[in-house]
């Protein structure tokens, strides 16, 4: 396909995005590619490892690419953006519990869904520059494609804080924050992947001290706080502008559901557990969300002035986050 470069390379299995014009978006099917892809070289015994790259300066994987998903909601039809977290997410765990090395580099923007790619991989490089993130609440989502359970394993309170804010991460910070591991000049990056297909060992992988990390220093102990308004209160007393500014630009009832799962996922023993509920909020964000008029004002009209009409309520989470029956997302595994 068009959006994707799959091949084999000497030992390597070699996945990459080519939609540097999209910011190589995530679609549907690029989606369900990168699946079978998986599928398909799981019991190769010539493929050691999978490369996963992608084309252009600007982005690794900027995000989901949600039109269709927005214009179907819309049009009532809900079962578009349905089917494709379910099919992204299971893409999401695949990478995760690869019995293989899954080495991601990824430069520029990763955010969204291009964490749910990058992000689970067994190794991920960065390097200058890689700004990573999870900024779904300004559009009236939540950090899916398992972003709760990386959050909720980040130090301290960053994982509520990067959740609530969508704060952008340099490649220091995201080492930190564990959303990768090797830091490597992008230079470098090209002469190691060819590296990694004629050797087929990815435990060797060259690495470079990274970049000092801001978030080891700063204080995020209002990030403790029980409610979005508790943690408010505590960013005003302390002066937080700066953190407080996107909170009150995001949707109250996305990050009151972000704070609710980050601590959620704490408990997880599997991502399958993280995700299986963020399908839960995100099956049905186009009918009873914020997602449609968040989608509205950041992508489609730009006026960067969403009029969030969902409560954040306790009982309006616990109704976004309730089980969904027979609706429910499923694994391949599920007996």
């Amino acid at each position: 396909m068009d959006d994707l470069n799959i091949r084999r390379d000497r030992h390597a299995g070699r996945i990459t995005l080519t939609r540097p014009r999209a910011l190589n978006a995530l679609t549907h099917e690029m989606a369900n590619a990168i699946k079978a892809a998986l599928d398909g070289w799981r019991d190769d015994p010539a493929v050691r490892l999978v490369i996963i790259d992608a084309e252009g300066d600007r982005a690794f994987c900027a995000g989901g690419d949600i039109a269709a998903v927005y214009h179907g909601g819309r049009a009532g039809d809900h079962g578009i953006g349905q089917r494709f977290f379910a099919d992204e997410y299971r893409m999401n765990a695949a990478i995760r519990d690869y019995p293989k090395p899954v080495v991601a580099f990824m430069q520029g923007f990763v955010m969204g869904g291009g964490v749910g790619i990058g992000g689970h991989a067994s190794h991920r490089v960065v390097g200058d520059t890689t700004q990573v993130a999870m900024p779904e609440s300004g559009i009236g989502l939540i950090p899916d494609v398992g972003g709760t359970w990386l959050l909720a394993r980040a130090p301290g309170r960053i994982g509520e804080y990067l959740g609530l804010t969508g704060a952008r991460m340099g490649a220091g910070d995201a080492i930190h924050a564990g959303f990768a591991d090797i830091y490597l000049p992008e230079a470098e990056w090209d002469a190691e992947k060819d590296r990694l297909a004629e050797t087929g060992d990815a435990s060797a992988l060259r690495r470079q001290a990274p970049p000092p990390a801001a978030l080891e220093s700063r204080d995020l102990s209002a990030f403790g706080g029980r409610t979005v308004e508790e943690i408010v209160a505590a960013l005003e007393h302390a002066g937080d502008d700066e953190a407080l500014k996107p909170i009150r630009r995001n949707s109250p009832l996305s990050m009151a559901a972000t704070l609710t799962m980050v601590r959620a996922a704490r408990g997880d023993l599997r991502m399958h557990e993280s995700l299986s509920r963020e399908y839960r909020f995100t099956h049905r964000a186009t009918a009873d969300g914020d997602f449609l008029e968040g989608v509205r004002a950041q992508i489609i009209d730009k006026d960067r002035n969403p009029a969030w009409n969902s409560a954040s309520d306790r009982a309006k989470v616990d109704a976004m986050l309730a089980d969904l029956g027979p609706a429910e997302l499923t694994w391949e595994d599920d007996a």
